[in-house]
Parts: structure tokens; sequence; C-alpha cells
């Protein structure tokens, strides 16, 4: 059975909100990517050394990354081979499943939270502009939605409107914001935070912190200052570092995770604006280079639109056209 198969029978035939989500939410990406792919098929017959290049100049239009993209084209030619595909149209259904074993890698991924007994304390970070207290704000939600008792802290001291801007999220959830003052140091916010959060037995607690890139040194003594406290008030914390990255910058997200990966153990990363690229594939080309999940995507503007990744959806995101068009 090809893999367009498996993904139809597991898909179409059942009502799914979050899978519509992803087809939805991966619009722009299907349109240029799986446009391109349908027209490269429908010029050629043979799968042969010119047809490899032209798919190798789609996937690197799509973000893919360069070295994902030579992965993928290599292990692409070798399954050709072995299964003898000589029609360019069975090559569509062999891309898709090589794109979710890329994701996958060896290990079938945890995309889960790293959710503990008692208190699991969610650190946040990212550069400013990324989306990052919005993706706090709908996390919140969804974590108070699934019946846990939610509490923000607002770390980003130095960011101009960046704790009222949480304030904002927290009284539209309904969950309680620890804060203080404009320039306040962001390790004692996270003390205080910490204490109430213990004290009312809260389950989740979400730590925003200051986005600046400009000195890698000083972001770095800032997180580690920031963790030693988490650590010192609860061993073992943080539970999660979810990097937030904004996929219309492509490239540039990968730089900034690779950044943040150097200052930082980041556990997992948050994809905002999905919905807003054609370059989706920056998904794996963050997963491939960077060995590190991508926990939740951003597939709109709406409060459920942050969704668990999933590795199956996405690639059906990316083809669902030509899938629900197979018998």
């Amino acid at each position: 059975m090809s893999f367009f198969k498996k993904l139809k029978e597991k898909f179409t035939d059942q009502s799914d909100a979050v899978t519509d989500k992803f087809k939805q939410g991966l619009t722009k990406t299907r349109d240029s990517f799986s446009g391109k792919v349908n027209d490269l098929v429908a010029r050629y017959r043979k799968v042969d050394e010119e047809f490899f290049e032209e798919l190798e100049e789609i996937l690197i239009g799509a973000d893919v990354g360069f070295e994902t993209v030579m992965t993928l084209v290599d292990d692409l030619k070798m399954e050709v081979k072995r299964r003898n595909i000589s029609d360019s149209k069975e090559v569509q259904s062999v891309i898709s499943e090589k794109l979710v074993e890329i994701y996958q890698g060896n290990d079938a991924d945890h995309t889960e939270l790293n959710m503990q007994e008692g208190l699991t304390v969610i650190l946040f970070v990212g550069v400013n502009g990324v989306g990052k207290t919005t993706t706090i704000g709908k996390l919140a939600n969804k974590l108070k939605g699934e019946g846990k008792t939610v509490m923000l802290a607002a770390g980003d001291t130095f960011r101009a409107g960046a704790i009222e801007q949480l304030e904002v999220w927290g009284e539209r959830v309904g969950v309680e914001v620890i804060k203080q003052a404009e320039g306040s140091d962001p390790a004692a916010v996270m003390f205080d935070a910490l204490r109430s959060a213990k004290a009312k037995k809260a389950d989740v607690l979400i730590c925003d912190t200051a986005g600046r890139l400009q000195n890698k040194v000083n972001l770095m003594n800032e997180l580690e200052k920031v963790k030693r406290v988490i650590e010192r008030e609860i061993p073992g914390a943080p539970h999660e570092v979810l990097l937030a990255l904004d996929a219309t910058t492509g490239q540039n997200a990968l730089i900034q995770a690779k950044t943040f990966k150097e200052v930082t153990n980041v556990t997992g990363i948050v994809l905002t604006k999905l919905d807003g690229t054609a370059k989706g594939g920056i998904v794996l080309a963050i997963r491939n280079e960077l060995n590190i999940p991508v926990k939740f995507v951003g597939l709109g503007e709406k409060m459920d639109d942050l969704q668990e990744f999933d590795a199956d959806k996405y690639v059906y995101g990316l083809f669902a056209d030509v899938i629900e068009e197979k018998e």
C-alpha cells in the first residue's frame, strides 16, 4: 500500500478538526510546494537525474534546508532504485513517506510536553516579535482547557509593554500573572512566581523571558541565572525549555534556533505563523539539522490554532489535494 493511501485511510475518512487545521494552515506551503511537485511530475514521465535536480530546487525553495534536501534526495534515489520505480507519479507518495521518516529520525518523536506530578515549569525563550507572548497565552488556554491550574511569570521585564501584554493574555484566558515593575530582575520575578505557584498548588507555571540576541553573553548569563533560581526552588526544573520561532522568517528561524541551542538546553520548538508562509519546509530543516522536536505549531490567529505537532498530519497537509484525489 502506498504511503498516500495510508494517509488517506488515516485522515480523509474521519471528521477531524485538528487534521483540518493542518490542512488549512498549510495552504500557502501546499499551493507552492505541492503545486510545484505536481507540475514537475506532469512534465517528467521518467524519473531521471534532471527530475531529481528540479526536485532539489523545489525543496530548497520551500526552506527544507540544504543539508536536509541532500539527505532526502539521496534517500529518494535509493528508494526509487530499490522499488524499481520508473513512473514519476509514483514518486510523490515516496517523497511524503521520506519526509515523515526524516522528521522522525530513528525514533518516534516525543512531541508531548514533559508534564510532572505536582508543579510543571515551562520556560519560554525566543527573540522579540516571533509571537512568544501570544503563544504563551494560547498554551495556557490549552492547558487550562485540559483541567490544569496554570500561572504565568512575566520574566520579560526589559521590553516596553511586555508585562502588560502578558497580563492581557492572563485576563483573557483567566489565569494569574506574577509580575514586578518594568526593569526588574527577571530571576526575582521567577522566584516570586515559583513560590506563589507552589503555595497555590498550581499544575503549570509558564515563564516568559527577555528576547534580546544583540549580546549572546548577556542573554546566556540572564537565562542561566533564571534557570538557577528555578532549579534551586524545584530540583529538575524547568521541565521544558520551549523556543518560539517565526516560520515566516525561514532560514533566519534556523539561525535563531542554533543560537539559542548554544546558550540553553532547548527541549522543543514552537513554530509560530506556519499558516502565514509558503516555506513550511522549515519544520524539517529544524528537526533534521538541530535534532530538536517541533512540539507545537501555530496554524492561525484563533485561540485554539496552537496545535501539537504531528508529522503525519503535517505531510497530509502538504499533499492533501493529491491524497484526496487518489482512489
